[in-house]
Parts: C-alpha cells; sequence; structure tokens
C-alpha cells in the first residue's frame, strides 16, 4: 500500500482529527506566540482543504455511488476494511460517498476563504485565539454532520456546530445584539437538539441501532411504514429545515447572521447547508431502502420540503427587500436561496420511483444541489463584501453609506459578481443551476416555476438597493479611504475565483461533482450536462457564446460612441445637474435618495403584508419557539394522517 493509498483511507476520519487538534493547540499558541496564532489556524484549514480536495477527487472520480464511497470504522480490528455487519455497526462509523464528498469540497473551499479573510478582519479584537479555536472547531463540525454514518454522532456534530457558532456569533463583546443573537440561537438549537435526540431515541427504541445504512435495511425490511418511523421522519425534516433556516422555523437565523463576524457569517452558510445534506440524507438515504413500503411517505416529506421551499424563497426575498442593515438584508437572501434548494430536492422527492423522476425529477434534484455549491460561493462572497463595506464605513445602515465605490474598486467588483450570480443573471453560475430549477419545476407546477423567477428579479432589485446605497453616490463623512487590507481581499478573490470557474465551466462541475453527488443520493445515474454545455452547443445555454454576445455589444456601442458628435455646454451648466427634469444638488449639495426609500412605492402598495409579517418577526424567542412546535406539529399531523 502506498502512502497516497494509506492517505486516502483514512482522509475521512482525518478531516476531522486535523481541525479538532489544531484547534485544542490553538489556545496553546496563544500563550506562547499571538503573532503566530493565525497562521497555525491558517495552516490547519490549509491542510484540511488540500486533504479534502484530494478525497474528493478519490471518490467523485469514480461516480460517488456506493461502490466509491469509503466507509471508515473506528476502532474496528482492521480500521477501514471492517465491514458494516453484525456487531460492527454499533461502531462509529464515517461514510463518505459522492453527496458527502460533494458537501466536504463546499466547507474547505469557503473555510480556506474565511480564515485568510479573518487574518485582517479580527486583528483588532482581543481574544483571537479563542476566534480561531472555535473557527475551527465547527470546521471540525461540518466534516464530521456530513461525513457521519449513524445518527447518534450525527446529533453530536450538530450540537458542537450549534455551539461554536454561539461562540463566534457572540465573539464581538462589544455589541449587546451580538450576546442577544447568539443566545437566541443557542436557545433554538438547543430545543431543536433535544427533539432530534428524541427521534433518535424512537428509532433505537425499536430496531436497537444507529447506524444509518442498517436503519435503512430495518425500515424497509417491515411489512409497513410504522407509526415510530413516521415520527422521526416528521422530526428529522423539522429540526433540519431549522438548522438550515428554512421558513417558518428561520426566526432566529437573521439574528445570528447579521450579528456574527462576517467570515463567520460566510461559514454560517456551510453549517446552514450541512443542515440541508442531514434532511436529504435522513430522507433518501435513511427512508429509501425499500420504496414499496416508504415510498408514499418519502412523496408527502417531499411535498413538505417543496411548500418549505416556496415559503422560504417569498418571505425570504421580501424581508430583504425592506431591510436597511446590509447583513440582516443579506441574511434574508441566505434564507431566500434555501428555498431554491429545498424546492429543486423536494421536487425531485414528490416524483421519486416514478416516471417523472426521469423526465424532470431527476434534473431538478441537479439543479438544486448545484445551488448548494453556488450558494456556499455567492453568498459567501457577499457577506466577505458586507464585511468590507462594514470595516470602511463604519455602519451596518445602508442609509449612511455611500461613494465607497470611489476607493474600493476590488470589493465593488466582487461585489457585483457575488450580486449577479445570486440573482441568476447569465452568464453567472447561479444563472445555472437555477436554470435547471426554472425548467424543471415548471413542468412539475407552472405557477411554482414563475414564482421561483419572481424571487430571482426581486433579489437583483435588492442587490441593486445595496449597490446603490453603499458604493454609489457622495461619499459620507468618517468614512475610511482606501481599500480594505490584503488579506480580506484574498479571501474574497478564492471565492470570486471558483465562482468564474463554475459560471464559464458549468458542465465540466455537473459532470465532475454534481451527477456524482445527485447519483450517491437517489441512486439514479444520469446525465443531463447537455443542458449547461460548453462544448457541443447542443444545450439551452452556453455562457461562453452568451459572453462573447456581451462583449461583442459592447465593443459597438463604444465605436458608436467614439463616432458620434461631441456636445457642447453652454458656461456654467456643468454646476446644474439635473436628473429627468429633478435637481440633483440643493445649495452645492447632492440629493440622493436614502437606501430605505429606494423602493418606498413598492414595500408601500404591500403594506398589508409587511404589517404581519413584522408582527411575526417580534424578536422574542418565546414566540420563535412557537413557531417551531408549531411547524412540528403540522408536519407529523401530515406524515401521520395522510
Amino acid at each position: 500500500m502506498t502512502f497516497y493509498g494509506d492517505l486516502m483511507d483514512h482522509a475521512p476520519a482525518l478531516m476531522v482529527a486535523i481541525p479538532l487538534l489544531f484547534a485544542f493547540a490553538t489556545p496553546l499558541w496563544g500563550k506562547l506566540n499571538k503573532t503566530l496564532t493565525k497562521g497555525w489556524a491558517l495552516l490547519g484549514v490549509a491542510l484540511a482543504t488540500v486533504l479534502m480536495y484530494l478525497l474528493g477527487w478519490d471518490i467523485l472520480s469514480e461516480g460517488g455511488g456506493g461502490e466509491s464511497a469509503k466507509t471508515y470504522v473506528f476502532g474496528g480490528a482492521d480500521g477501514i476494511l471492517t465491514p458494516l455487519v453484525g456487531d460492527n455497526v454499533a461502531r462509529v462509523t464515517f461514510y463518505v460517498d459522492g453527496i458527502a464528498a460533494f458537501m466536504g469540497l463546499i466547507m474547505a473551499t469557503v473555510g480556506i476563504s474565511a480564515v485568510i479573510y479573518s487574518i485582517a478582519f479580527v486583528k483588532k479584537y482581543s481574544g483571537q485565539e479563542k476566534y480561531y479555536t472555535l473557527l475551527l472547531l465547527m470546521l471540525a463540525a461540518n466534516f464530521g454532520m456530513v461525513f457521519t454514518g449513524d445518527l447518534f454522532n450525527l446529533f453530536v456534530w450538530f450540537e458542537v456546530s450549534s455551539v461554536a457558532l454561539c461562540g463566534l456569533t457572540a465573539f464581538r463583546s462589544n455589541r449587546g445584539e451580538a450576546f442577544e443573537g447568539a443566545i437566541k440561537y443557542l436557545i433554538y438549537s438547543t430545543v431543536a437538539g433535544l427533539v432530534f435526540l428524541f427521534g433518535i431515541g424512537l428509532l433505537y427504541g425499536q430496531y436497537g441501532h444507529l447506524n444509518i445504512l442498517y436503519l435503512s435495511d430495518a425500515i424497509g425490511g417491515n411489512a409497513e411504514m410504522l407509526m415510530v418511523d413516521k415520527i422521526a421522519l416528521g422530526i428529522f425534516v423539522t429540526v433540519f429545515a431549522l438548522k438550515a433556516g428554512a421558513v417558518p422555523v428561520h426566526m432566529a437565523t437573521p439574528d445570528a447572521y447579521s450579528e456574527s463576524p462576517a467570515p463567520i457569517t460566510a461559514m454560517f452558510v456551510t453549517a446552514s447547508q450541512a443542515g440541508l445534506y442531514a434532511m436529504f440524507r435522513s430522507t433518501f438515504t435513511l427512508y429509501g431502502s425499500n420504496f414499496q413500503i416508504t415510498g408514499d411517505w418519502v412523496h408527502i416529506a417531499g411535498y413538505v420540503i417543496v411548500i418549505l421551499g416556496i415559503l422560504s424563497m417569498f418571505i425570504g426575498v421580501t424581508m430583504a427587500l425592506v431591510q436597511k442593515d446590509v447583513k440582516r438584508l443579506m441574511a434574508y437572501h441566505a434564507i431566500s436561496q434555501t428555498g431554491y434548494m429545498l424546492l429543486g430536492v423536494g421536487v425531485g422527492m414528490c416524483v421519486w420511483n416514478t416516471d417523472q423522476f426521469y423526465e424532470f425529477g431527476r434534473t431538478a434534484m441537479s439543479g438544486g444541489i448545484f445551488h448548494i455549491f453556488n450558494h456556499a460561493l455567492y453568498k459567501g462572497l457577499l457577506f466577505l463584501t458586507a464585511g468590507a463595506i462594514i470595516y470602511k464605513a463604519g455602519t451596518r445602515d445602508l442609509n449612511k453609506m455611500g461613494g465607497l465605490g470611489r476607493d474600493m474598486k476590488l470589493t465593488a467588483i466582487f461585489f457585483i459578481i457575488g450580486a449577479l450570480a445570486i440573482a441568476g443573471v447569465p452568464p453567472l453560475n447561479g444563472f445555472s443551476s437555477k436554470l435547471l430549477i426554472y425548467e424543471s419545476v415548471f413542468k412539475f407546477n407552472p405557477i411554482v416555476g414563475a414564482i421561483a423567477m419572481l424571487v430571482s428579479l426581486l433579489t437583483l432589485a435588492s442587490f441593486v438597493k445595496v449597490f446603490y446605497s453603499a458604493f454609489m453616490g457622495p461619499k459620507k463623512e468618517g468614512m475610511k479611504s482606501g481599500e480594505v487590507p490584503k488579506s480580506m481581499l484574498a479571501g474574497m478573490a478564492v471565492l470570486a475565483g471558483v465562482i468564474l470557474v463554475f459560471t464559464f465551466l458549468p458542465s465540466l462541475v455537473l459532470k465532475s461533482i454534481v451527477n456524482p453527488a445527485v447519483y450517491a443520493l437517489s441512486g439514479v445515474e444520469g446525465d443531463i450536462s447537455l443542458n449547461l454545455t460548453l462544448f457541443t452547443g447542443q444545450g439551452y445555454f452556453n455562457a461562453l457564446v452568451l459572453l462573447g454576445a456581451v462583449v461583442i455589444s459592447l465593443i459597438i456601442a463604444l465605436v458608436i460612441r467614439s463616432l458620434g458628435q461631441k456636445g457642447t455646454m453652454p458656461k456654467g451648466e456643468g454646476r446644474k445637474p439635473y436628473l429627468f427634469g429633478n435637481p440633483t444638488e440643493r445649495n452645492g449639495i447632492p440629493l440622493t435618495i436614502s437606501g430605505s426609500n429606494v423602493y418606498w412605492g413598492f414595500t408601500k402598495a404591500l403594506s398589508k403584508y409587511y404589517k404581519p409579517m413584522e408582527r411575526f418577526h417580534s424578536g422574542l424567542i418565546n414566540e420563535y419557539m412557537f413557531w417551531f412546535v408549531s411547524t412540528l406539529g403540522v408536519v407529523l399531523l401530515v406524515l401521520m394522517w395522510l
């Protein structure tokens, strides 16, 4: 056995061991030399990232299915080679197949950009060794959630992730709002974790095992779906919807997202996506071994997930549109984008094991899973640009910003890339995954497809508001000059670079990582890459052709402009600017519209919608828990009695 072979055999365990080891050693480095703490953390995340890319290549290049998956049994006589039979199913196991490797690549990519960005971003704060310890612990928990092969350790990593996130949310101790956001998320996550543990206990009491693959065979081996299985399914869907920040169990998510430091908010996105992974794993893998027995309830769970997706998309984007806090606005957009992922995979669940699954269901799943990676990239980038904006502006209020584009040209470019991607503007990577969702969901239900398109338009409108408020107009007093530090730019550049790769090579991404992930989850092979081809020209969308058309159009426009006759202006008129007949200056002071009023007419027209939304988002944790308990009750009733 070669060194590389041994490394790959033990990689699933090392992916968690490396960040854990570096996390526990970070406080020691802080005692010895505080300046080396950031370098130590960067080294730990870099090692984990490199190993994850090697592991991902090893699994995904072989198809991502069960035949290429890596199973690691802790404590086995011969470690990785111990089969999952007999008493061995009681051991702690890691099971890394195509979908787990896909998620691990997301965690690693965002993690390395976040730690690079953090070098300058948290430089002014004390307690950096605590910050990097929790960051590494959170990364280990993310890997643990997507690699674990048994339910109890899924619960353990769920709790470790929640604790680390709460500590990082409260890191900026000079803000009382940070403590409030952390406490809300802690209570929300703790109650959800207890309910999750109860669901695990139900299955353990019934079957005597915790291994997911073993439980899948046991549930599928029953003559019919037992009541305890239905209850556990309802619990898992609701709890993981909360972890993912789906409406209506999203209430604590905007508070925590908006108060955590910018690089942590980017990683917060990946933690939420680990919740999505757990939801999809528990529905497909845990309940999908015998479709004749569990099929009806998988379909019902699919419809529940589709409803959660629609609510998340629409409520998330409409709540974002009226925010004036730039990070809170982006937090609601994270909720909205989660809806696309739920919608895509949910549609696949609704038609799973039917002819429609082969017609459009698998494409919907591919779009939803592709969107998970795209969302992690562009939403992580946008949160980092938000941190850069706040770093220079000294405020999170869009009404108090302006003119940053003069000094922060690179940040503005990164923001534009992220904003166009999240809005699904072609040819950016967000359009690639949304196109798959649009075309498949439209076949499932045209109205739902139209809602998905409308949400993208509102998303674009919202980020036009942010760009206008932060980067355009006159520069406000008190704002720092110049660009942000180089490490922050480097962190943003990592994600922007991957976005551009995904933009111009969507077929390669689909073939290499998305299709293996879908195959690992659904067990159905397929190739929908012709929908997004760059090589044969047989698809609906060709990124390079579109880019070429845009470039040619710009060149033609510049040529026409250069051939035009130069205009003249009477002396003094340049000091009296007008916009559509309205003065843009008064007494020499530029007139600008505040960020809150950009879409005043729209929000005023929908005041009957926003007033109850404002009451629902009261900020009271007691009411938030009511929504969680109510949602859990409704989901359980649907699964038990339909």
